[in-house]
């Protein structure tokens, strides 16, 4: 398998996954910091569903153009 198909097929993948069960990532941030004091704050954020889709549409892409360059 080429460069371009392997990319299509993980994009293909995480794309899907996205679209289809969801996503969230938790992001950490510092709130406060007197000092040695530090206090931070970690917010749960979902991954929006057009991403999933926007993901499939690059994977199918990079599957066209890598069987396209085999050819």
């Amino acid at each position: 398998m080429k460069g371009m198909t392997i990319a299509g097929l993980v994009l293909l993948v995480l794309g899907g996954f996205v679209l289809f069960f969801g996503g969230s990532f938790t992001s950490k941030r510092e709130v406060l910091k007197i000092g040695d004091l530090k206090v931070s704050a970690s917010e749960e954020r979902t991954i929006p569903p057009w991403v999933g889709g926007v993901a499939l549409l690059a994977g199918v892409g990079f599957l066209v153009a890598g069987a396209r360059k085999r050819g």
